[in-house]
């Protein structure tokens, strides 16, 4: 068992320092996820908000971060928390909780409230400040009481107080910067890869005929968690035969049957980063002739999307690879007629492939990032995270050859941009035909 990588509340204080510089004069307000009821009077889960985690790497709930910018030597900027109190009572039954003066020292802030203090101290912190970044209509609850501090400060005009004129969305600067991974969250994201790929493993050594899907998600789940991992990503999907043509099957309570594939998407969260691994092998260790020529075609269109993760590539440019390549065994499968351009311009792959071929990968499975910049797809550059999952969904159709019916396959893995092209990240989680068929072999 690997040592858990340590957390760094430093880097987080740095994350803060580049936000306060981009950001401006004004103020920035930043809430943490609220707990969430399950059922009657239990909670989910607790999961903590990914824009506060990256800027505080502060766990609990009922927390706030507040930045301000400053605009002179005798004005510094200012970090500071507002959190719950300590509460011996409440530790009894829910835990520890850090309370103001050890998450002062803890995370490295500049000063710390109880968090039962926001109605009195939002309003002064918000006086005489020209901006205030906020996620606005992320939370209606949270808009509202934003909205009361800020007419509190308005109230107080004849004063000669002055509330912020300019509302800016925070997400904006948190997200550009999220987009781009440090060290220390690429080793995160290896482990959380690493982790998975071990989970996927076991799982495809542990299918057999007869089990039910159920069955192949709790091997991953137990695996994920005996890694290291904190939770699952994302609700995994394990789709057996026709299952495998809807993208997001998760009932995963069916029994799988010889002669099927099963498609497994599947992935764990390590201290907040997610890894995103699909894999699809057949139930019974063998490809049959018509799955294994379907699955090559897949295999070839990830092979030739990740060789486009390169820099100076545009963000498209993994697709458009996969696409071609995509659009090419079509033909050969006589699924498709025509000259490719032609069948790319017109869609023609949509009812076999209906998405694209990946995502940003972060503290969030589908992660914080614009895709586009002024209208253009933008450049891929080092540091950058994404998915690469190109797929074929074949369902019965009077146009589709019977052999061909209920083939389902995506193969995934998560690559990191570096300065000569990218690491793949979930490498060690077998993809060939080779390498399934000999580990399905024992």
């Amino acid at each position: 068992m690997q040592a858990e990588i340590t957390r760094n509340p430093a880097i987080h204080r740095a994350r803060r320092e580049r936000v306060l510089a981009t950001m401006g004069a004004g103020v920035l307000i930043l809430a943490t996820a609220p707990e969430v009821i399950r059922n009657r009077d239990a909670h989910f889960p607790y999961r903590y908000d990914s824009h506060f985690h990256y800027l505080t790497g502060f766990p609990e709930p009922e927390a706030v971060l507040v930045l301000i910018a400053g605009d002179s030597d005798k004005t510094p900027p200012k970090q500071i928390l507002f959190c719950r109190e300590k509460n011996m009572e409440r530790e009894i039954w829910d835990g520890f909780r850090f309370g103001p003066e050890a998450a002062l020292e803890t995370f490295r802030f500049d000063a710390t409230f109880a968090y039962d203090k926001l109605d009195e101290e939002l309003p002064r912190l918000l006086e005489n400040q020209p901006a205030l970044h906020y996620a606005i209509g992320f939370d209606t609850a949270w808009d509202t009481r934003m909205l009361g501090w800020l007419n509190a400060v308005r109230a107080k005009a004849r004063t000669g107080v002055a509330a912020p004129t300019t509302l800016l969305d925070a997400r904006a600067i948190i997200d550009e910067m999220r987009l781009f991974k440090d060290t220390h969250e690429l080793a995160l994201m290896q482990r959380a890869a690493d982790i998975s790929a071990a989970g996927h493993r076991a799982a495809l050594l542990a299918c057999k005929p007869g089990m039910g899907e159920w069955e192949i998600e709790a091997e991953l789940l137990y695996h994920f968690r005996k890694g290291g991992c904190q939770a699952p990503a994302y609700t995994a999907i394990v789709a057996g035969g026709a299952n495998a043509c809807v993208l997001h099957y998760v009932n995963n309570d069916q029994i799988l049957r010889a002669g099927d594939l099963l498609l497994i998407d599947a992935a764990g969260e390590y201290q907040g980063y997610a890894a995103d691994i699909t894999r699809t092998f057949p139930v019974n260790g063998r490809f049959s002739t018509p799955q294994r020529d379907v699955y090559e075609i897949v295999l070839a269109a990830q092979f030739a999307a990740i060789a486009a993760v390169k820099p100076g590539n545009t963000w498209n440019a993994p697709h458009e690879a996969a696409l071609r390549v995509l659009t090419q065994g079509l033909c050969d499968l006589k699924l498709l007629d025509g000259e490719i351009d032609g069948l790319i311009e017109q869609e023609a792959h949509k009812p076999f492939y209906m998405h694209k071929t990946g995502h940003w990968l972060g503290l969030d499975v589908h992660d914080a990032g614009e895709y586009k910049l002024h209208g253009e797809w933008r450049p891929l550059q080092p540091g950058m995270t994404l998915t690469v999952e190109p797929g074929l969904y074949i369902r019965p159709s009077d146009s589709v050859p019977e052999a061909f019916w209920n083939i389902g396959i995506r193969i995934e893995d998560d690559v990191a941009v570096t300065r000569d092209g990218c690491d793949v990240l979930t490498a060690a989680a077998p993809k060939t035909v080779a390498e399934i068929e000999t580990a399905m072999r024992g």
